[in-house]
């Protein structure tokens, strides 16, 4: 037993040198009262209390990872740091400049260097507010029905230069924009049928007005629509 004590735990077991050190991982339920290779329990147990003594006293035999906390991750560049955000927001969805300057402003990095990496990555085409105007008014127009009102709102509030959102808004054709209206209440007016005349006319003119079309087109599309279903629509129904 005593020549058991003696000889390194290591040199028995090198696979078992790296041990977790969380839960018990010296105990070994599957060979009950007999230690590792047939070995008395208590060979084993005097063997494990030294190798736990080696580990309290800071002796190699513990895990070979250095510990996280006694080490410093050097500072990273500001610039390479707003390099990467952008980056990684930029990936699969078009931003613009003022979202992305937003998104450097709330991970800390400095205003100056900021600019010049949103400048620079306008130079060579990642932001381009101008494509994304355009492409927004294209794909909220076709897919949600919004009108230009609606679309220079939601543009705006995505910091786009009014100048820009002008300018895309104005590309949608107004006969293209009351197809779009007169397509919307076609797909509403079923779900009124029933109402009194009144309170059709509001209910679908109000859809109109909430995606962003003004209430002349609103109300001369509405009114269309249920004449050609034989509802005898006054001139003055928006009148409380």
């Amino acid at each position: 037993m005593a020549q058991w004590a003696r000889r390194p735990y290591a040199d028995d077991h090198p696979q078992e040198q790296e041990a977790p050190l969380s839960g018990a991982p010296w105990s070994d339920p599957d060979h009950g009262d007999t230690g590792a290779e047939g070995e008395p329990a208590g060979a084993g147990a005097g063997r494990r209390r030294g190798r736990g003594s080696r580990r309290a006293g800071g002796q190699t035999g513990g895990s070979s990872f250095p510990s996280r906390a006694g080490r410093e991750e050097p500072p990273q560049d500001p610039a390479e740091r707003a390099r990467a955000i952008c980056l990684r927001l930029l990936t699969g969805t078009a931003r613009t400049r003022s979202q992305l300057a937003e998104a450097l402003r709330k991970r800390e990095i400095p205003d100056e260097v900021a600019d010049e990496v949103l400048t620079r990555f306008e130079e060579v085409g990642l932001i381009d507010d101008e494509k994304f105007a355009d492409a927004w008014v294209e794909s909220r127009h076709h897919g949600r029905g919004l009108a230009r009102r609606a679309l220079a709102r939601e543009l705006r509030t995505k910091g786009v230069d009014a100048a820009v959102v002008d300018e895309a808004v104005a590309k949608l054709d107004p006969d293209q924009e009351e197809r779009t209206a007169r397509a919307l209440v076609d797909r509403k007016l079923r779900s009124t049928r029933g109402l009194d005349r009144d309170r059709r006319l509001r209910r679908l003119a109000g859809m109109l007005a909430r995606k962003g079309y003004g209430e002349g087109l609103a109300l001369r599309v509405v009114r269309q629509a249920l004449e050609e279903e034989g509802e005898d629509v006054e001139a003055h129904f928006w009148d409380d």
